[in-house]
Formats: C-alpha cells, sequence, structure tokens
C-alpha cells in the first residue's frame, strides 16, 4: 500500500525508493527501522491527542513517515535527527509530499542525547518513535530538559513499554519506571506488530502515552532522590537495609534513615513508589 494521494503519507514502495535514493543502509547502532504503514502512522496521531496550537518535538524522524502525518494536525514540528543524510533530506520530503505544510516543519541535525533547546517556540508535546537502543535514556533526558513538554505519546520496544509503565509491586517495576514517574503519569496506549517496520526488527514495539505532573514534594533534589533509586535496584532482590548499604554508609545507617522516612527497612525498592525514593532521600543526614 502506498500513500494516498490526500494525506501524503509513506508506505513501504515509497520508504524502499528513498532508502535507494539516499544510499542509506539501515543501521541497527541507530535504531534505523522505518514505519513503512500509514495506517500506524494515523493511529499514533489520533492517540496523540494533539492540538492545533501544539509544538511537537519529534525524536528521530527517520525519512519522515511520523513526521508526515503530524504536520497537518499542528502549528510546528521541530524533528530532531542525528543523522545527517536523513535530516538533509527531511525536508525535500515534505515539500515534495505536503508542501502546504512544509513551513511548519523545522529540522535540528542533533542527537537528542544532548539537546537541552530547539529554534523557535518551546515544545509542548513529544512525539515520536524513539530508536529501540536508547530509548529510557532519550524519554529521561527530554523530560527534564524540556519542562514545557506537557504529554505525548512515544512508541518504544514493548518490554520496554511494559517497563516504563509498570506500578510498584510488579516484578518488572524499576528504574525506569520509577524514574520517569518523577515527571508524568504514564499508561499503556496499545501494541505495535513489528511487520509494520522496514527493516522487520526482531520485536514487537508498544505504545507509551504521558501527561506531565509536578515532581514530589520533598527538600532532596532530583539527583539525590535518582540515586537512592538507583541503589535500590541495583540489588533488587535485597531488603532496602541491605540494598541501600552502600548508599547510606552502613546496613545500620541505611536503616536509620529508611526509619526516619517511615518506610520498613525490610521492604524491597521494586514496592516503593517515587513518592516513597522522596522522602528517603530527604530522611538522609
Amino acid at each position: 500500500m502506498s500513500a494516498t494521494a490526500d494525506d501524503g503519507l509513506l508506505g513501504p514502495t515509497d520508504v524502499r525508493r528513498q532508502v535507494a535514493a539516499l544510499g542509506l543502509r539501515p543501521t541497527k547502532s541507530l535504531g534505523q527501522n522505518f514505519v513503512v504503514d500509514p495506517n500506524t502512522v494515523r493511529r499514533i496521531v489520533r492517540t496523540a491527542a494533539l492540538r492545533p496550537d501544539d509544538v511537537v518535538l519529534e525524536v528521530g524522524p527517520g525519512l519522515g513517515s511520523l513526521t508526515l502525518g503530524l504536520l497537518p494536525v499542528v502549528s510546528r514540528v521541530v524533528a530532531v535527527e542525528i543523522d545527517p543524510s536523513l535530516a538533509g533530506a527531511l525536508r525535500a520530503t515534505v515539500t515534495l509530499r505536503l508542501p502546504s505544510v512544509v513551513d511548519r516543519l523545522e529540522v535540528v541535525t542533533a542527537d537528542a542525547l544532548g539537546l537541552d533547546r530547539v529554534p523557535g517556540p518551546a515544545p509542548t508535546a513529544l512525539v515520536a518513535n524513539l530508536p529501540y537502543n536508547v530509548s529510557v535514556p532519550v524519554l529521561l533526558h527530554l523530560l527534564a530538559a524540556f519542562p514545557s513538554v506537557q504529554r505525548g505519546l512515544v512508541m518504544v520496544q514493548a518490554e520496554v513499554a511494559n517497563r516504563l509503565t509498570a506500578a510498584p509491586g510488579s516484578r518488572i517495576y524499576g528504574v525506569p519506571s520509577a524514574k520517569a514517574a518523577w515527571w508524568a503519569t504514564l499508561r499503556r496506549a496499545g501494541a505495535v506488530p513489528r511487520t509494520v517496520f522496514w527493516p522487520v526488527p526482531n520485536v514487537d514495539s508498544g505504545l507509551v502515552g504521558f501527561t506531565r505532573r509536578e515532581p514530589p514534594e520533598t527538600s532532596a533534589s532530583r539527583e539525590a532522590v535518582f540515586a537512592v533509586v538507583d541503589a535500590a535496584f541495583a540489588q533488587r532482590r535485597k531488603t532496602l537495609r541491605a540494598a541501600l548499604a552502600g548508599w547510606a554508609g552502613s546496613p545500620a545507617e541505611a536503616e536509620a534513615v529508611l526509619r526516619r522516612a517511615g518506610v520498613d527497612p525490610r521492604t524491597r525498592g521494586e514496592q516503593l513508589a517515587i513518592t516513597d525514593f522522596a522522602r528517603i532521600a530527604s530522611a538522609a543526614p
């Protein structure tokens, strides 16, 4: 199926033609698996529930499959692409397929992990097909770097989607779940089969929606809270008294801090919400 004449979206033939024209060899290191199914793009845009005045931050636009779906429904898309050849071709693709909205596109050639500002108005939403190998670090970095981003929808590896949205007490709840919850409420927003990509990856994907919220009230810094999270899950089978011993200085010191925070020292990290980790960090001497 190729793109329909009215929406300009890319189909399998379009994607292969563009890859050949650019002389690209999609690389696993950059997570280059391109969406070739227009219906999946339409579904992502619909699920993201964007507003006409939104400024969307898109990471890893690749050939522009999702970019073409976003541009008609928002005021601006800032597409951040690490591959210079793909970044250089993106505007030409939009100009060819959707010339009426090309003025809404801003292309930034950069590594999203080092991004802390973009040209023009501050982004209000994040919608992206995140590269599998860096999806969690990129999401956490962008939530920290762009407080103007109030909501979003990201496509990640299915296992990562499950981990990001896991609740305390779940066996897959861990560092990504706890840290992401510092900034936002996250939810599973659907499954995406591997067959909508080319090249076809070895795993399925999942959609994760999020809405920003205020961080927990605490006297400790975010860095201090995250240090507790890291320590608690570094040895997740151990009780917090044992797991936090290195962080606190000794098992006895860890127990003292936990008791001041109102947390049972026999508890394990996977049972705590981000608010609990914040209390522990603020109870440290």
